[in-house]
């Protein structure tokens, strides 16, 4: 199987009807030394979506994230995670949603065996069974520290973390950056599995367009630190070309893609 092998796009799941959308961006606003890196961003994620934020490098894609996961206290405006506050709230958001940064955000001297004892402790719902069958899918040694893995099974690792405690929102930056052609099939592999088989919600950054195309049902695209794009995808590729890489290009004003 190739790279390029196609793959149905996951079905959204029919949200609860009590359930509050699992993201609610609301003239969200974020600084850092004086500069706004994020100015003014409003946009919702339903249930069931797979949601991608796009745009170049530095748009702000990555401190959107942060905010996401309660690591970054916006300068303005509002970030809801199924109905609360990301900052204020984000203990109680937590068993939630499950996250896989760009690196890895855990200590590095630690096996992916003693994390996941320590994770099996931390959340009710955890399944030992998924959590083993990914690590084994990329070949992961349990004992060895995750300081000596590759790029694509210290991504493994992080993605069975993310994963292993059921999560209702699963958080994406750039999973696939850096990873060769065998491992970003095998992690797009992983989410379309998951997906299927759970309907729980996607958030994701990328750089990797013909991933994003395969698997997203919507998008945002940030240029110059605001949202100029926003919707469906297929409904965007319909007016902009046919292909995700052509809505990229009209939103950015046709600059080179990143």
């Amino acid at each position: 199987m190739t790279d390029n092998a196609q793959h149905p796009r996951p079905v959204p799941a029919s949200p609860p009807a009590t359930s509050a959308p699992p993201i609610v961006a609301n003239a969200l606003t974020v600084g850092y030394g004086g500069r706004h890196v994020l100015d003014g961003i409003s946009f919702v994620v339903g249930c069931g979506d797979v949601f991608a934020l796009l745009g170049r490098n530095g748009a702000g894609k990555t401190t959107f994230v942060r905010v996401l996961a309660g690591l970054h206290r916006p300068a303005g405006g509002r970030l809801e995670v199924f109905g609360r506050d990301a900052w204020h709230e984000r203990v109680a958001i937590a068993h939630r949603v499950g996250y896989v940064a760009e690196a890895p955000n855990v200590p590095t001297d630690r096996s992916s065996s003693s994390l996941a004892a320590l994770c099996r402790h931390l959340y009710p719902r955890w399944d030992d069974r998924l959590v083993d069958d990914i690590l084994a899918r990329f070949d992961v040694p349990s004992r060895a520290p995750i300081a000596r893995l590759s790029r694509g099974q210290r991504t493994a690792v992080m993605l069975a973390l993310a994963l292993g405690h059921t999560p209702d929102l699963l958080v994406f930056d750039d999973p696939t950056l850096g990873l060769d052609i065998v491992a970003r099939r095998d992690v797009f592999d992983v989410l379309i599995g998951e997906l299927a088989d759970r309907g729980c919600t996607v958030f994701l950054t990328s750089h990797d367009l013909n991933l994003v195309e395969r698997l997203a049902t919507r998008i945002a695209i940030l240029h110059d630190h605001r949202l100029v794009v926003e919707g469906a995808l297929d409904d965007l590729k319909a007016t902009a070309g046919g292909s995700l890489e052509s809505v990229f290009r009209a939103a950015i004003g046709r600059e080179r893609v990143a």
